[in-house]
């Protein structure tokens, strides 16, 4: 077996042992009476985590790609007008599921890198009076992060359902999904929620499942209906058998053992650390003579940085830290991806994690001509962790 590299790429993700345990128990039946506890265990934690108390979660076998069209599937008929926030490459995905349902698709964008502001988006809803709303929380491919509780908050004064995309986001950035008036969060296992692959999961809200059941016909999608998944998943929260397909039984396990953690940690304390932890790491960066990719601070997410080359240092970067022992990924977003690189720092990464994918950085740079001062950036990361910004 080949020497463990450290994972730092924007999902999967590096997962706690206990968790990894969960994973690696035998199969069992999916209405064992030992299973039902954990699945309603892990429905139970989403509504803690989410912050929706009121909402109806569902884990559904599947990608974060499955649960965005979950929720444009259930939600959205043919000719229906929605409205897409367009941060990056996964706001343009969230676009074209809604195109091929046959959605009249509005969009309103900002250069890669940026994004519109609340008062365009405002306005855009205005105008186009869009029965769905749709924002990328963080968009994984440029590492921005937008606010959504004032486009939400907008968006139901004008009768409009509001879906969040917080695959990159979920369980590291701060979501009310009560307070902000969101219909859906939907999100994946394998980012900040700190579990492997494999699992789509949702939050949605009574006003969404009430949309669904008045559709003039349901989603030509069995698989992709809400209405399908209702009955199990509160079967499963209420510990009794059921079945419509064959939850991934395992990967429920994992997602159970690491959502308790995140309830143990504590909502606030877990947003707080994502962002002392991106802070610090940001730091290491610019000591490191690095710029990033989102136009502003106050777009750059807690859960990943996207990195600009700097001059002379092309993608060949990202072998050259692959070598000194950590994964980092390339660009994503098609006009820029030779441009820039990406680092995650979700779930359970802190400072050790952070000091040695800035170590992999300085000695991958030096090796490729950029000049670098030595230790500089872990230094800087250790500055920006201290309480008092001194040397510790």
């Amino acid at each position: 077996m080949s020497e463990h590299r450290l994972l730092m790429i924007p999902g999967p993700i590096e997962i706690e042992p206990s968790v990894l345990e969960a994973m690696g128990t035998r199969p069992t039946s999916h209405v064992d009476a030992d299973f039902l506890p954990v699945f309603s265990r892990a429905l139970a934690s989403l509504r803690t985590v989410m912050m929706a108390p009121s909402a109806q979660p569902f884990v559904v076998a599947g990608s974060g790609t499955l649960a965005m069209e979950l929720a444009c599937a259930s939600l959205v008929e043919r000719g229906d007008r929605a409205l897409v926030v367009d941060t990056g490459y996964f706001s343009a995905r969230m676009a074209a599921i809604l195109e091929r349902l046959g959605a009249d698709v509005s969009r309103v964008s900002a250069p890669p890198g940026d994004a519109p502001s609340i008062d365009a988006v405002c306005a855009a809803i205005d105008r186009h009076a869009p029965r769905l709303v749709t924002i990328t929380h963080v968009d994984t491919s440029t590492g921005v992060r937008i606010d959504p509780a004032p486009i939400a908050r907008h968006a139901k004064e004008r009768g409009a359902l509001v879906v969040l995309d917080a695959v990159c986001s979920a369980a590291g950035e701060e979501i009310r999904q009560d307070a902000w008036g969101l219909d859906v969060v939907l999100t994946a296992s394998q980012k900040a929620l700190g579990a492997p692959p494999g699992l789509a999961v949702l939050t949605v809200s009574e006003a969404a499942l009430a949309h669904r059941r008045a559709r003039k016909s349901p989603p030509a999608s069995l698989y992709l209906d809400l209405l399908e998944w209702l009955p199990i998943m509160q079967a499963y929260e209420a510990q009794k058998p059921s079945y419509f397909a064959t939850p991934a039984v395992q990967l429920v396990g994992a997602l159970e053992r690491s959502l308790t953690a995140i309830v143990a940690e504590g909502m606030e304390t877990r947003f707080a650390r994502h962002a002392q932890v991106a802070g610090a790491f940001r730091a290491g960066l610019h000591a490191l003579g690095l710029t990033l990719l989102p136009a502003r601070d106050a777009l750059c997410a807690s859960t990943l940085s996207a990195v600009r080359y700097p001059p002379g240092v092309d993608a060949s970067l990202v072998g050259a830290v692959r070598e000194e022992g950590v994964v980092i990924a390339t660009g994503l977003h098609p006009e820029l991806r030779a441009s820039y690189f990406r680092v995650g720092h979700m779930g359970a990464t802190a400072l050790p994690e952070i000091l040695t994918t800035l170590g992999a950085l300085e000695r991958a740079l030096a090796r490729s001509g950029h000049r670098v001062e030595a230790g500089a950036a872990v230094a800087a990361a250790m500055r920006a962790m201290s309480p008092t910004g001194a040397r510790p």
